[in-house]
């Protein structure tokens, strides 16, 4: 997903409009993040404005399972104590 689609689809998760996709990858948006996102989304800043003050130094990534059908996907494979 190009990142103008990824905020595109963060806004719209923040907003609570439902998507219909199984499994979402990608970036984490951090508490610093969610900070850009809500003033962008009050129009406190523009798009360029956030991709400017967004920064992922320490990239982080997600992978989350939405519906049963993509958990269902999942096997066990092990488990150990660390």
């Amino acid at each position: 997903m190009e990142k103008q689609a990824w905020l595109e689809f963060v806004v719209n998760c923040r907003k609570g409009i439902e998507h219909h996709y199984d499994i979402v990858e990608g970036p984490m948006a951090d508490d610093t993040i969610w900070d850009y996102i809500e003033d962008y989304t009050a129009g406190a800043i523009s798009k360029s404005a956030f991709w400017e003050l967004v920064k992922f130094k320490y990239p982080t990534h997600q992978i989350v399972f939405c519906t049963d059908k993509a958990l269902s996907t999942l096997n066990f494979v092990r488990s150990y104590e660390i």
